[in-house]
């Protein structure tokens, strides 16, 4: 097949789920055109590693400014800001010639922040247009609401909650196909009651398992807990404050010499504070997070929102590291409580099941390749690109015979 594919930030090692599903479409023989939005110069790195491997690339800046200025001007508007935030009406200029000039057979937008491109696309060609939501981002932002800590960020969520719940299930009604990664997002979308449930399907996450391994059991450390994320990302931020708050003084209370690694590129303020107890490291942006998860003792995420599958969760278990996470952190999993994963929910049971693992080195094994197990079988991209080249398929034999190309 030859499909375009718009995403409103670059993928890479961070932004998995685009990222690994290019690559995988392409090792399986589609042509691909990634196109996307540059917003810092690592930008262009990121879009050329996926042009080493054989995608075509189109882009276009975009700057914060850009951005701000999308999110005033369509304030009083239906839109939410989520949905103009990445609004970039010269790069769809760009790709309404493409496929004028191109033959593909399929768009694929993703996010919220890339749909109302997919609505400008499709209202100018007859091809199918499949849109990854990921999340459903009304279901995340009830979460956020109800667990934030400032009252800017409590308006910011009511603001978006106003629009975006009536928003999603509109864009739901005009693709071909929605998809999202897990089947608590795919109920909140059933929960708006759009026209076509049975275009609202799951493709879950995968992990990269040539790149995430476990290491060598030489490199694991004793008594080194890691939790890792995106730590601008709101819902990290209040796992982290959670952890280190009330989880991890519970352990310390038990082993005080532990140590905990919070690894994740853009911490706030608050959570770089942490760093002053000299038993917490704080790391920011690292190079290759493989090297915390294969040297960690334990990985936690004691998420107490979210939506989606946990991509920190399916890493660290690709790398065989033992882990304790929040049922919210793994309802989107098929994994078995006491065999793949330790699944815990108060401070007091998250701090017990740490301490069984730190005590107990036979248990961290068990779990650690029970867990890597896991991940090879239900989450290798390859088994993910598989599934989407089937929705690609559907939505390419459902469109009218005078319609294909």
């Amino acid at each position: 097949m030859n499909i375009l594919y718009y995403v409103p930030y670059s993928p890479n090692l961070v932004r998995v789920r685009p990222y690994n599903l290019i690559r995988a479409l392409l090792h399986r023989g589609h042509s691909v055109t990634l196109a996307s939005l540059v917003t810092h110069p690592a930008d262009h790195e990121d879009l050329q590693k996926l042009a080493s491997e054989g995608a075509r690339v189109v882009f276009s800046p975009m700057s914060k400014w850009q951005s701000l200025i999308n999110c005033v001007l369509y304030l009083p508007s239906r839109y939410p800001l989520q949905a103009v935030y990445s609004w970039n009406a010269s790069l769809v200029r760009q790709l309404k010639t493409l496929i004028a000039e191109d033959h593909f057979d399929v768009i694929h937008v993703e996010h919220l922040r890339g749909a109302r491109v997919g609505i400008a696309l499709r209202n100018g060609t007859t091809l199918p247009v499949v849109w990854d939501s990921v999340d459903n981002i009304s279901h995340l932002f009830r979460q956020a609401r109800k667990k934030a800590v400032k009252a800017s960020s409590r308006l910011i969520t009511s603001v978006e909650l106003f629009r975006t719940p009536a928003y999603e299930r509109w864009l739901c009604e005009q693709f071909d196909h929605t998809l999202v990664t897990s089947p608590i997002d795919r109920q909140a979308f059933l929960n708006l009651k759009p026209k076509f449930p049975e275009r609202i399907s799951v493709l879950p996450n995968g992990v990269d398992l040539d790149f995430f391994t476990p290491g060598a059991p030489e490199q694991r450390h004793q008594e080194e807990i890691v939790v890792s994320g995106k730590m601008s990302y709101h819902a990290n931020i209040s796992m982290v404050i959670h952890l280190v708050q009330d989880i991890m003084p519970l352990v310390w209370n038990e082993r005080p010499k532990v140590k905990l690694i919070i690894a994740g590129k853009d911490p706030p303020q608050t959570i770089k504070s942490f760093a002053q107890d000299p038993r917490i490291t704080v790391t920011g942006e690292v190079p290759d997070i493989r090297l915390y998860l294969q040297h960690a003792t334990v990985a936690v995420a004691p998420i107490t929102y979210g939506a989606g599958i946990q991509n920190k969760v399916l890493e660290a278990m690709a790398c065989a590291t033992p882990v304790v996470a929040s049922p919210q952190a793994v309802q989107a999993l098929n994994s078995v409580d006491g065999k793949d994963l330790l699944v815990a929910e108060s401070p007091q049971s998250f701090a017990e099941k740490i301490l069984l693992l730190l005590n107990n080195p036979l248990v961290r094994e068990e779990i650690g390749q029970c867990g890597r197990r896991y991940i090879e079988q239900y989450h290798s991209w390859n088994a993910v690109a598989q599934n989407l080249e089937e929705v690609y398929e559907k939505v390419i034999e459902n469109q009218p015979q005078s319609h294909r190309r």
